[in-house]
């Protein structure tokens, strides 16, 4: 017991005033609806959102009349049948959809291990070090790394002046698809990394050590074991990667040197550079359209049940 009320400390006056405040907008005899009112936010941006697909998708309905820079009136699907019949657009689609699936195989096949290594190690040292590589390119920004792999890659580069000093001619090592590849692995790898390692929390080490008591080789144990119970974590960080490459815009923009578009690189140029927002409005519309059917595919094969973090198959 305080014997004074000024022994009562200040931030918990603060806090009484902040719950007698919200207990008068939200009274405790509605606290089933408690987590309704916690999904707002989350709705409300959803909500905007839909709002702004529902403008693109009306934008890409709208064709441009270049005599007067205005948009008509009435629908149609001309921006379609432009964007369809036209060979640039096929070029960046199917190079967006390989290098998706090719970095996505890449990422996820070189996240695994490194994912693997940082929870299971006993080595405290081991692991803090892991923890600080993975989180530490987040603090740089995509496009900081991106002009950093210029200065190391490039002509008069850090791996050029190395290849040099053994008498070999400078490569070209930028500007081309593999350096867009190349540059979209080390952006999504801590992305890959992140969504595997609760898969692989989630697996008692109890399991591992049965399966090699049993007879079990470590490379069985990794096959029959350990991939199939992580297999919601590969799926996770399969989709997460696999859109966020498909949809990216600066690694092909710098590493690519403008020769090696994405759809998001011509969008960008649709909007900004030619004007004409209604065909990008349509590549953007194509752009959602592709996303959502990798994702339904891959529902389609592994069933939308193995995101859930469980050692048991749905």
């Amino acid at each position: 017991m305080r014997n004074s009320t000024s022994s009562y400390p200040f931030i918990w006056r603060v806090m009484d005033l902040l719950e007698n405040g919200f207990s008068m907008i939200w009274p405790k005899g509605a606290g089933k609806y408690t987590p309704y009112l916690m999904l707002a936010p989350a709705i409300l941006l959803v909500g905007t959102l839909a709002v702004g697909l529902f403008y693109i998708g009306d934008s890409s309905l709208r064709t441009l009349d270049r005599s007067t820079f205005q948009f008509s009136e009435d629908w149609s699907l001309e921006n379609y049948q432009r964007a369809f019949s036209e060979s640039f657009t096929w070029t960046i689609i199917w190079r967006s959809l390989l290098g998706s699936i090719i970095v996505t195989v890449i990422t996820v096949s070189l996240a695994f291990p490194y994912a693997y290594v940082m929870v299971r190690t006993n080595n405290s040292y081991l692991r803090k070090f892991l923890l600080i590589a993975l989180f530490l390119p987040f603090f740089i920004g995509q496009v900081v790394r991106a002009y950093g792999w210029l200065i190391i890659l490039g002509n008069q580069g850090i791996v050029n002046d190395a290849l040099s000093l053994v008498g070999v001619d400078p490569i070209r090592l930028l500007f081309n698809y593999p350096a867009v590849l190349f540059g979209l692995v080390q952006y999504m790898l801590p992305f890959g990394v992140l969504m595997l390692a609760p898969a692989l929390t989630a697996i008692p080490d109890e399991i591992e050590a049965a399966a090699g008591n049993l007879g079990a080789s470590w490379l069985n144990t990794m096959r029959y074991v350990v991939l199939p119970m992580a297999r919601p974590g590969l799926i996770g960080a399969g989709i997460v990667v696999l859109t966020l490459s498909l949809t990216d815009f600066a690694m092909p923009a710098i590493l690519g040197g403008g020769s090696q578009d994405f759809i998001a690189n011509a969008i960008y140029d649709q909007f900004f550079r030619t004007s004409d927002q209604g065909f990008g409005a349509a590549l953007a519309m194509i752009l959602v359209a592709l996303g959502s059917m990798m994702v339904g595919l891959i529902f389609m094969i592994f069933g939308a049940g193995t995101l859930a973090l469980s050692s048991e198959e749905q």
